[in-house]
Formats: C-alpha cells, structure tokens, sequence
C-alpha cells in the first residue's frame, strides 16, 4: 500500500471527536452572558411550567435550533442516529449479514423479504437463501415491522445469536434458523469491473475509513486484467471524510500537486494536501462521472482532477458543498457536526453554494432549481455568464469556476423515460413481479446461473414467458395496452409502447435478478446496458484520451 499519510495532522483537521473546554470555546463577556442566559432561561422553563417539561427534548429542539442558524451544514445527530452515521463511515457493523426488502402487505403488515445475502456472512453459513421471508424472530412475529424494528431486533453485538422463522416460496413448513452475529463490512466500492478489454469501471458511493484500502485494491484488481483507461463514478457519492478523498485523488495524480486546501478562523482548521508521485493510475486516460448528488469530499476528488486537467469530468454540475464540518461527540453520544473551515480546490476556487444562513429550505430549493436550469443550456453558455470575480482556470488554461458546485466539461441530461416505464417504477411493479417470479423459478434459476456473473451478464435475457408473465402481472395493477390508443391516459397505454419499451423493463428486470442471484454488485454490469450518462462518458475517449496526453508532457516537462 501507498505511503503512510500524518494521520494525526489529518484527522486533528478533517473530523475526529474532539475534548474541550466550555471556557476555550465560550470567550469573553458577550458569549458568557448569552450562556448565562440560555441557563437560566432552561431553568426557569424546567421548574415553572404548567406541565412536566421532557429536559432532554428541550435540550435537542435548544441544539437543533441554534445550528440551523448557520450554514446548512452545521447540524445536531441525536445519539440514536449516530450509531448509524458511526457505522456507515467506519464501514461495518455487527448483525446477521442480509440485504432486505419489506414487501407490501395487507394492512400494512409488512414482510422482510432477503433480497440477498451477503458472501460468506452469518446468514450465508446458517443456510438463508435470497428470496426466503422472515416471518418470525426469536419466536416473536415479525409481520408488520418497521425498518427500525427490522435493525433493533436483528442487528447486535458479535457473537449473540437471533433465532429468525423463514417462509421458503416452493418448501411447505416453515423453516428455523440460529445466527449468529458477526461483523459485516460496508463496502464503498459498488462495483469494480471491466467495460471492455481496455476500460475499467469503479464507482464509490462514499468516502469511509475503509475506502482508501476498497478503491485500491479494485484498481490493482483492474489493472491485472489489462486497465488501460478508467471511469470512476462518482455519482451520488455525497461524501465523507477529506482525507480518504485526499487518499483516492493521490492515486490518479502525478508528482507533487496540490489537492485541496482549506481555511478557518482557527490555525489548526488551515492546512493544504499535495499529491506524491507513486501513484496507481497517473496519467491513464481518465473519465469521472458526476451528478446533482455528488457532493463535498467526492467533490474535492473530482474538482483537483478537473482544475490539473488529469480528469474529463462528465454529468451534471455537482452539489456545491465546499464547508469542512468537524464531528464533536457529547456526553450521551450525540454530536454537533459543526462547521470549522471551507476548502479550495487548486486552482483557488470555492465551490460552496451561496446561502443565507438560517435559510437551509431556500438553499436546497435553489440547487434544485438550478439544476433543472443546467440540463436545458451547454456547458459553454453557462460559463459565460459567469462573472470575473468567479473565474478561474485549469493548469492547461480552460476556464473554470467558483460560487456553486463543478460543472462538467461534458453535460449529460437526465435520463428521460417513457411515461410507461416511469409508471411502471413510481410503483415499484418491477421489483414486485421479480419477486413473484423468483418465488417460482428460483430454483431453477439458481441451478443455471448462481457464481456465474459474468456469463448471466453476457447470455440471460428475460424471455418470451417472462415477457407475457410481465404483462399480465401490470395488467393486474391496472394497466391496460391498446392499438392505436393515445398515450397516456390512467394507466392505458398503446400498444407500440409496450413493444418500443421492452429492452428498458427488461434489463430493469434482468438487474433485479441479477441482485438476487449473485448479490447487489451484479446490478451494476447489467444496468450499464441503459445508462445514457456511462454510455455518453464511451463516446468521449478521444478528448479523455487527449487530455491524459497533454498532461503526461506537463508531468515530464517538470521533471526535467
């Protein structure tokens, strides 16, 4: 593995749980007196008022308040939810080992439905199968839960054991099985694979404690099978921790460049981070994707490789947060995610969304709108209008800028879907019906494809039955296809748009599958058949491949 990185200096900046003294931090006689004040005020409302006062509820709304006056970033996480947070950035937790569904049921008692199983976990070695419903837990029924119940009850320290009832579609008694709990890794990486002989595939959904060690050991992986030319997805990725992100931009820039650098009130919040040489994927043709959800560390990655001009960046302009929150736990396990610092990519621009503080519905209703502006105009006339003090330029001199997230080099729409098939999946009818139809056919279906991926990616297609199967099953739910009929009108569409529409639902089905029987990384491969924006980002090779050129001389130039 890479170089070992001043972890100390890393994490002092970027987020670790800090002690302190409420006198440090509350200098001065205005902010004493405000403190004074707010005590009293809680005091006074604790002993006085007409009914008994919930202390710790005053306590989170006084919290919940006082942050959302500032940035729309700074923010209180009550204890509960922090154990999830804590989780999903240390990148495992301590249950049985299942990804679930709650499918749908009368009165709203819903049933845990295994969507898969993760290999080699607890639930993987007691003999759970993808599809089985888990109708009881430890003797007590399980119908109706809630997704919170659903963890309260099977998560739990490493080493217990739950006892869960599972129906099994074609077994006719229910079935018992004891877990016991373990440690189950969150992986970051969603999918690592090769496109073709040349081009590999890696998409990061965040930037976890474990995702520096994930990201590099998918690379070498693709660089074993020929890696020539990489996309990395970076969309949705809302994030995570700046030094891991820091960690990842390493790996695909040459020599010594600078990162990412971030500014404070305080000294300790002021540091920049620079690149090593050594690295992974230096100087290969390089296309990162991106969208609206793409956000703060996920952005500094994408915003260092654009402004050294080592990236094609391609998508939708990202989310805009350009804020450094530090992570403060109190007492009970609760924290404060406050802000301390803003960052600056390269070439010294700031990509934070302006916003009024204390104004955070007004915020996120401008990004939004914002973004359905971008996709209706091209790249080039939007920076156009942008104003001189936000302008900025890359290492190569293309024209970037500040004051509201990256925008691409390639813009690509959003997908637009047939009103069909948007129907189809505001009511989840796909995952409903491949529900149905691996109940039946599972087993089958198990014999012919389980631990073949690549070869169900390349040869399964849903056929002719499943088609028919398909229909009847929407026709079931109210849809209704006519010849010559007028599209759309409650549900009644032509008959040409169930013909035009197959390919899309049945490589929408055909990923569902692809979940149950190999795991939820096999949707990936499968799905990439409809991806406009990847299939977009394949066509770009050229002007990829010209800008890893330009910057391989840049690289040699100052080395000599």
């Amino acid at each position: 593995m890479r170089r070992s990185w001043p972890y100390g200096l890393a994490l002092l900046l970027v987020g670790v749980v800090l002690g302190f003294q409420i006198g440090a931090v509350v200098s001065g006689d205005p902010a004493r007196r405000a403190l004074r004040k707010l005590q009293e005020a809680f005091l006074i409302v604790q002993q006085r008022y007409v009914d008994p006062v919930d202390s710790a509820r005053l306590t989170e709304s006084a919290l919940e308040g006082m942050l959302s006056l500032l940035d729309p970033h700074s923010v209180y996480i009550p204890a509960d939810e922090m154990r999830r947070v804590q989780e999903s950035f240390e990148g495992a937790f301590e249950g049985i080992g299942i990804a679930y569904e709650l499918l749908p049921g009368p009165n709203g008692q819903d049933t845990i439905a295994v969507q898969s199983v993760i290999p080699g976990g607890p639930s993987e070695k007691a003999g759970l199968l993808a599809g089985d419903r888990i109708v009881a837990i430890n003797d007590s029924s399980a119908i109706g839960f809630t997704h919170e119940q659903v963890q309260r009850t099977l998560k739990g320290p490493r080493g217990t054991q739950v006892r869960v009832t599972v129906r099994r579609p074609g077994v006719p008694e229910l079935l018992e099985f004891t877990i016991t709990r373990d440690r189950i890794p969150l992986y970051t990486v969603d999918a690592a694979y090769m496109l073709d002989e040349r081009t590999g595939y890696l998409k990061l959904n965040r930037f976890a404690r474990t995702t520096y060690r994930e990201f590099v050991q998918a690379l070498r992986q693709l660089r074993q099978q020929g890696l020539e030319r990489l996309v990395l997805d970076l969309r949705d990725n809302s994030g995570g921790y700046l030094e891991v992100a820091v960690q990842v931009a390493d790996e695909l820039l040459g020599g010594r460049q600078l990162i990412v650098r971030q500014e404070g009130r305080r000294p300790e919040y002021r540091a920049a981070w620079y690149s090593h040489p050594g690295g992974l994927f230096e100087t290969g043709p390089l296309i990162v994707l991106v969208n609206e959800n793409t956000a703060s560390a996920s952005e500094i990655v994408a915003g260092a490789l654009q402004d050294h001009d080592r990236a094609l960046i391609v998508g939708r302009r990202t989310f805009g947060k350009g804020l450094v929150q530090q992570q403060i736990t109190l007492a009970d396990g609760s924290a404060l995610r406050l802000t301390v610092a803003r960052f600056y990519t390269p070439s010294g621009r700031l990509i934070q969304t302006p916003y009024h503080q204390g104004s955070r519905r007004d915020y996120y209703a401008e990004h939004w709108r914002r973004a359905a502006r971008d996709v209706t105009r091209p790249v080039e006339e939007i920076l156009a209008e942008v104003p001189d003090s936000l302008r900025y330029y890359t290492d190569g001199g293309r024209l970037v800028f500040g004051g509201g997230g990256i925008l691409p080099d390639y813009l690509v729409p959003p997908d637009t879907l047939s009103p069909l098939v948007q129907a189809i999946l505001r009511r989840n009818l796909d995952q409903r019906f491949v529900w149905r139809w691996f109940d039946q056919h599972g087993g089958d279906l198990r014999v012919q494809w389980e631990h073949r991926e690549e070869s169900f990616v390349k040869d399964y297609q849903p056929d002719s039955t499943v088609q028919q199967a398909f229909r009847e099953f929407l026709e079931e739910n109210g849809f209704r296809f006519e010849a010559g009929s007028e599209e759309p009108a409650a549900l009644r569409f032509p008959e040409e748009r169930w013909q035009a529409d197959w390919h899309v639902l049945s490589t929408l089905l055909k990923a569902q599958l692809a979940v149950r029987l190999l795991g939820p990384r096999a949707r990936y491969p499968v799905y990439q058949a409809i991806d406009s924006m990847l299939q977009e980002a394949l066509r770009l090779w050229k002007p990829a491949e010209e800008l890893a050129q330009r910057y391989r001389e840049r690289l040699r130039k100052g080395r000599d």
